[in-house]
């Protein structure tokens, strides 16, 4: 009998025909053993169930509505599996050559269907879409933004074993710990405190430390002067004299696609010349497209952010 056992870090379990009884599906005695360490399998066994669906055999036409979930297929190996993808998903190449420009906000599902799809992944569920597909006997995973870094890892060995790829899926959860430790860790401890506002458009919406992004910041002991902006509320619209007064030593931009923001202009707003962030010229330029997406490009925005503080602390 083939055993599959805990994979990764985010304790992914997978119910395959052979293992029926280790997932609650048979009253045999017979359990599996969980293993606390990584584990990997060579190869795919169906039906798979993960992400709170279930698939007979390996789908071979995927159709993906979310940018974040296209890149997680490509980073895992399944990117030769998707026939489509929406039109916001522009990264890799590869998805982008397929030409398909589907909308994920307002799907069509005849277009869709048109594609013959055996999986198709979204991010959220607009209106009845996952409810019309799959009367359709179409099968979606619905991954909804992740709240934290274990929620990206469990969604990406999700789709790992749904694919066929969850050996791939894992090996890169581990290396994605691995380089966000390894970067955390090579930022050392701030020699004083840091604080920082987040843009995530030009009309001051920013991210508290509770949402995803801004537990990313927070493994680097940063202060968010967004945090005690409006009670109960994770994405604020802060003012411009409340960035102002409050005088964050950092600003990071992550509208410079969207609403062409740079250093440049940030600088030249209105009183904002008298603040240490501008002063110091410790202003981040992020691309919009990294910071939004909880996929395998947050190693990226990591990364980012520890050069732009160990400049900083450089310079104390």
């Amino acid at each position: 009998m083939k055993v599959l056992t805990r994979a990764g870090y985010a304790g992914l379990f997978i119910c395959a025909a052979m293992v029926f009884a280790a997932c609650g599906g048979s009253e045999s005695s017979s359990e599996t053993t969980i293993s606390e360490t990584e584990t990997t399998i060579a190869e795919a066994t169906y039906p798979v169930t993960a992400g709170g669906i279930t698939l007979d055999a390996q789908p071979m036409k995927i159709v993906s509505l979310s940018p974040t979930h296209t890149e997680m297929l490509y980073a895992i190996g399944a990117g030769d599996q998707v026939v489509a993808v929406d039109e916001y998903s522009n990264y890799p190449a590869e998805a982008v050559a397929l030409g398909t420009k589907l909308s994920g906000y307002e799907p069509n599902v005849e277009a869709i269907a048109g594609f013959s799809p055996d999986l198709v992944v979204v991010s959220y569920d607009p209106g009845s879409l996952v409810e019309q597909l799959n009367a359709l006997d179409i099968p979606v995973y619905v991954g909804n933004g992740a709240s934290n870094l274990e929620a990206m890892y469990e969604q990406i060995e999700q789709l790992g074993a749904l694919t066929g790829h969850l050996d791939v899926a894992v090996q890169l959860t581990a290396q994605m710990q691995d380089e966000i430790a390894a970067a955390v860790a090579d930022a050392g401890t701030l020699p004083e405190p840091i604080s920082y506002y987040y843009e995530l458009d030009n009309t001051y919406y920013s991210v508290t430390s509770n949402t995803f992004v801004g537990q990313i910041f927070s493994l680097f002991g940063l202060t968010n002067i967004a945090d005690t902006a409006e009670a109960g509320n994770d994405y604020p619209q802060l003012s411009s004299e409340v960035i102002v007064s409050s005088n964050p030593t950092m600003i990071f931009l992550a509208d410079t696609k969207c609403c062409a923001q740079t250093a440049a202009t940030v600088s030249a707003r209105d009183g904002w010349q008298k603040m240490d962030a501008v002063k110091n010229k410790n202003i981040v330029e992020l691309d919009d497209d990294i910071a939004s997406r909880w996929g395998p490009r947050v190693v990226d925005l990591v990364k980012s952010i520890r050069e732009a503080i160990t400049l900083v602390a450089a310079s104390k």
